[in-house]
């Protein structure tokens, strides 16, 4: 255990070393700080069917292995009706690991992968870090190659800036669940401004971005919707935001 112990005070020490000084810089008007939970428990190590469809999709997505098993673990328990929306798919991976999710439940539902496929949109003024088009390396045919791989069809895509230009094919439809990736404060505000009249009491909606100082506009955009009426909001320290939707008095 002292072994370990040195080794842990290395590496959280490295890692503030090298990080600390890019952080303050960048987002002075946030409290940043290098995370090193000293928690253990890694059920997805041994979840075999995470493991498998992790495994096919990780290339496919920029999302860590820690944050896709929460996508995939909340998934599992979400027992209420309606579609599932992802912003932000850039290759697929995350999207269709929760329709591969879905399909292993036998569930009916459709997820509905949006993006533009041009890289980061609407990046403005609470934004120190993107400026446009980043992540444009992306294809809708590289996300439906995937899908066939993995045997799947519960989805749809919806290429252009959402919700301007698609989210008309999808206005009628109830969500449960909506993962928000799209880095920026003005695209993600569009999104749950959106998608909130639409989502099912019970329902989730999870900001990929808001542990990250490249990402401070979504962190800005979490903490102001904190303060509104009928909803949970959850800091994990994997870097994920959770949005529970619950009745408003």
């Amino acid at each position: 255990m002292a072994l370990w112990r040195l080794f842990r005070n290395l590496l959280e020490g490295c890692a503030r070393g090298l990080a600390l000084p890019i952080l303050r810089s960048r987002t002075k008007h946030l409290g940043h700080e290098v995370i090193v939970s000293k928690a253990t428990y890694a059920p997805w190590l041994k979840d075999a069917a995470f493991r498998k469809i992790y495994t096919a999709i990780k290339s496919h997505t920029l999302v860590d292995e820690y944050r896709c098993y929460e996508l995939w673990n909340l998934l599992k328990q979400l027992d209420i009706q309606g579609d599932i929306l992802e912003v932000g798919v850039w290759n697929g991976g995350t999207g269709l690991l929760m329709a591969a999710c879905e399909k292993q439940r036998q569930h009916d539902s459709t997820v509905h992968l949006a993006d533009t496929f041009e890289g980061v949109m609407k990046a403005g003024d609470r934004d120190s870090y993107y400026t446009g088009k980043e992540h444009s390396d992306a294809t809708p045919q590289r996300v439906e190659a995937k899908a066939r791989d993995l045997g799947l069809s519960n989805y749809t895509i919806l290429k252009g800036i959402f919700p301007d230009e698609t989210g008309d094919r999808v206005a009628d439809k109830r969500f449960k669940l909506c993962h928000i990736d799209v880095d920026v404060y003005d695209s993600a505000k569009a999104v749950f401004e959106w998608l909130w009249p639409r989502l099912e009491v019970g329902g989730l909606v999870i900001f990929d971005d808001y542990g990250f100082p490249s990402c401070d506009g979504i962190t800005v955009l979490v903490e102001e919707l904190k303060k509104g009426p009928g909803r949970l909001v959850v800091h994990n320290l994997n870097g994920h935001a959770i949005l529970l939707k619950g009745q408003s008095r």
